[in-house]
């Protein structure tokens, strides 16, 4: 909005600022993070009167989640209202990348909030069928690929190598598709422990703006090898905004959390970060700038497959992060161990733009 206005007025001023995506990607970080600080307390407040008992803690977990009884979920409305709000103030609301993110990040957030509503008023840890949840996701998310597509095209692309391995044409709307769902489903896996997912949600973010930048600047792609998606620095904007209010909302969600983020943020989070890997076309190396959030999805996937064959368990409970807390790591350790590894993958995501 405020872009467009600058560029209908001719960038005067102080206005000519806003033709770089440093200076708005900054401004958005800013904005995120200082609506999500503003509107916190009073809208932690709400949740609480609405949801009297608060999230519902399962019975077979670490017994030190008992303590969490009451505590309010549904804290991502927080976060993507911020982001929003951000976005439509500093982002280019003609393109389309745009546009396909905030579709992903709006729907995957509705799906999750009707699975955090569900638990709330039922008292149960069920939530909705997980058919019917992958059913809307994959809707969702197909129809931003499809958008996405229109413009960014359907090569398929992988670390280390400077052209494209294959053309998938069709193929590859399914293929993004799934990286948005699997993305947005492995970040809900891991928001198991008090800032546990939003710090490296922040940290995958601040790697992907980079990367998004990058893609869509023709100099710095020719220059790295990778591919260039013209317009899709646009969405350096979107992980910045995504930054500033993941920030606002772990000053929240710090331990002892005064609130949850639940399925209504962290669905709608990996959804958005998937997004931005599928429009820069650095789906793999999301496997290694998410890498935590991939080995939280695989223990689940494991443990579930080696029960139903062996009725023996991998770990002494999945996701993995309780693992660890079952072998006595206290939970800010194991929160601030797996930030420590986040981090250290970020980098290690990077360093694929130059080893080609």
């Amino acid at each position: 909005m405020l872009y467009l206005l600058a560029e209908y007025l001719g960038y005067p001023g102080v206005f000519n600022l806003f033709r770089y995506l440093t200076f708005r990607s900054g401004a958005a970080v800013f904005t995120a993070l200082m609506i999500g600080l503003f509107i916190g307390p009073a809208f932690i407040n709400m949740l609480r009167v609405k949801q009297g008992k608060g999230q519902p803690i399962r019975d077979d977990g670490p017994k030190t989640h008992l303590a969490k009884v009451g505590t309010p979920t549904m804290g991502g409305l927080m976060i993507l209202f911020s982001v929003c709000i951000s976005m439509l103030l500093w982002m280019d609301l003609r393109s389309t990348y745009v546009w396909a993110a905030l579709g992903v990040m709006i729907g995957f957030g509705l799906v999750g909030f009707l699975d955090d509503y569900d638990k709330v008023t039922k008292r149960s840890t069920k939530g909705v069928s997980g058919k019917v949840r992958l059913l809307l996701e994959f809707l969702i998310a197909g129809i931003a690929v499809y958008l996405i597509t229109r413009t960014a095209g359907t090569d398929l692309h992988i670390p280390f190598v400077n052209e494209p391995i294959a053309e998938l044409g069709w193929l590859y709307i399914a293929f993004a598709s799934f990286v948005i769902v699997a993305f947005g489903n492995a970040v809900n896996l891991t928001d198991g422990l008090d800032g546990l997912a939003t710090m490296p949600v922040v940290i995958a973010n601040l790697a992907f703006l980079v990367i998004i930048y990058l893609a869509g600047n023709a100099k710095f792609a020719a220059y790295l090898g990778i591919p260039h998606v013209p317009g899709a620095g646009e969405l350096a904007i979107l992980c910045a905004a995504v930054m500033g209010a993941c920030l606002a909302f772990l000053w929240f969600n710090a331990p002892p959390a005064a609130v949850f983020m639940g399925d209504t943020g962290s669905l709608a989070l990996g959804g958005t970060l998937g997004v931005v890997a599928v429009t820069a076309h650095h789906e793999f190396a999301l496997v290694v700038v998410g890498g935590l959030f991939v080995v939280e999805a695989l223990s689940v996937i494991l443990q579930v497959f080696w029960y139903k064959r062996t009725g023996k368990r991998i770990f002494r409970m999945a996701p993995i992060h309780h693992h660890f807390e079952q072998l006595g790591w206290a939970e800010p350790t194991v929160v601030i161990r797996f930030w420590i590894i986040s981090f250290v993958l970020a980098l290690a995501g990077l360093a694929t733009l130059k080893l080609r």
